[in-house]
């Protein structure tokens, strides 16, 4: 070889750019889809779930926050667990997260194919495939013109969520100015309020903020990594958060707690409907595909790059997956492997129907992950850190107890079907730390 320095990925985001990818892969609209089923398993206190939730899942977002400052590599969690617990540990937390990442453009192309294939006419096949082939070339133009798009998606969605916000705000007060009482009533009913129904609901919620942790994916392309990856991804926390609680609230005194919907499943959609009629009902449906376009951008985005971390640590071939374009500093080899995973996956989720199992298992992937993450956090800042602050104690514990609160709660073919993977991922890891597989 002449010496030359192979290509790096281009160090070219800001806290902006970070902070709207995370955005954008949690979505400003996260809280529409669940809507009904929040409701129904808080009694009435969606609202207050959503918020709970919140508080929950920053506790692992300063665990990602804090562990991108001291590795501030593409490789995520699969370096963090790694470097921290131990490297089999950190293959089969990479491998669990990889499966999160490769599941979620899947699941985006699902719902898309499915939502124009009601409207169009055209087998919901084809709209997969050409949602996967957007989400690919979109990815392949350069890290730069993704953080473009995120800008312009999180721009197209929140003018549809603050649309709706003055139109539940119109509805509310078409009758006058309601009681402080009425207004609180989604956080707190008493006549509706069960201790149970608000753990069940609360878990549920949690789900809401999944997503987040890609923006540590992102490390070796932020400008400054150590300073900007925490304050991005709790930034997008607590910016969706936020949006999520108003959206709720304003949903639930549109349409109060205890009055049924025609279906869970687009409850949101009905309550958009009565506050501003059938064009924000029409609205309320193309935002939600533009987000789930905008989410499987993101988590192709994201898989890529655990990929090239992935293939820098020695877990995957280096040839192939930590190989970078030279012309747009991209690792397009994980951009193509992940597109045609993703038409693959998403041609047979649709063919079989197992998109509902697709979902847990995503959450599978992430919760494995984010328990990793937690418990790394915590030998790093507690155990070998000679201070051992509270502050280095408590939040890493904390979080790595609820996600473990929510991982026995997931579906049993879920556990099953991850289980599998992560055995999968396990006897690689072993294989090639053996040397069997040379690179």
């Amino acid at each position: 070889m002449s010496g030359e320095r192979e290509p790096r990925l281009a160090r070219v985001l800001g806290l902006r750019d970070l902070v709207l990818y995370g955005v954008i892969v949690i979505q400003p609209v996260a809280p529409l889809s669940p809507f009904g089923a929040l409701q129904a398993e808080t009694r009435g206190h969606a609202a207050t779930a959503v918020l709970i939730a919140m508080g929950a899942m920053l506790l692992t977002a300063v665990s990602y926050g804090r562990m991108a400052r001291a590795y501030p590599s593409a490789g995520s969690a699969f370096t963090y667990v790694g470097r921290e617990l131990h490297p089999v540990l950190g293959v089969v937390t990479g491998w669990s997260m990889l499966m999160d990442y490769l599941l979620n453009p899947m699941i985006c192309a699902v719902w898309c194919g499915q939502a124009l294939a009601g409207v169009t006419g055209l087998p919901a096949a084809a709209w997969i495939v050409a949602f996967v082939a957007a989400f690919t070339a979109a990815n392949l133009r350069g890290i730069e013109a993704s953080a473009r798009l995120n800008a312009w998606l999180a721009a197209a969605m929140g003018a549809v969520v603050a649309v709706f916000l003055a139109a539940a705000a119109r509805a509310v007060l078409a009758h006058g100015l309601p009681e402080a009482r009425a207004l609180g009533r989604p956080f707190y009913d008493p006549a509706r309020w069960q201790g149970g129904a608000m753990l069940t609901g609360t878990s549920l919620a949690v789900l809401t903020y999944i997503g987040f942790d890609g923006i540590s994916t992102l490390a070796e392309e932020a400008r400054d990594p150590r300073r900007d990856i925490l304050r991005a991804t709790v930034l997008a926390c607590l910016l969706i958060g936020a949006l999520a609680t108003l959206e709720v609230w304003a949903a639930a005194l549109v349409w109060p707690g205890g009055e049924p919907f025609p279906q869970l499943e687009t409850a949101f959609a009905h309550v958009a409907r009565r506050a501003g009629g059938p064009a924000l009902y029409a609205a309320v449906l193309v935002t939600l595909t533009v987000a789930n376009a905008g989410s499987g951008v993101g988590a192709q985005l994201g898989a890529a790059r655990l990929l090239y971390g992935m293939g820098e640590g020695g877990a995957l071939p280096a040839r192939f997956f930590a190989a970078v374009d030279a012309r747009r500093r991209i690792p397009r080899n994980n951009v193509l492997a992940v597109g045609a995973v993703a038409a693959v996956g998403g041609l047979a989720l649709q063919a079989t129907g197992g998109y509902e199992l697709g979902a847990h298992l995503l959450n599978f992937g992430a919760l494995v992950a984010f328990m990793g993450v937690n418990l790394a956090a915590f030998v790093r800042g507690f155990v070998r850190d000679r201070r051992r602050t509270l502050g280095n104690f408590l939040p890493p514990l904390a979080g790595f107890a609820v996600c473990a609160l929510l991982f026995v709660g997931l579906k049993p073919a879920a556990k099953i079907a991850g289980g599998l993977w992560l055995a999968a991922a396990l006897a690689v890891a072993v294989w090639r730390r053996r040397g069997r597989d040379p690179r």
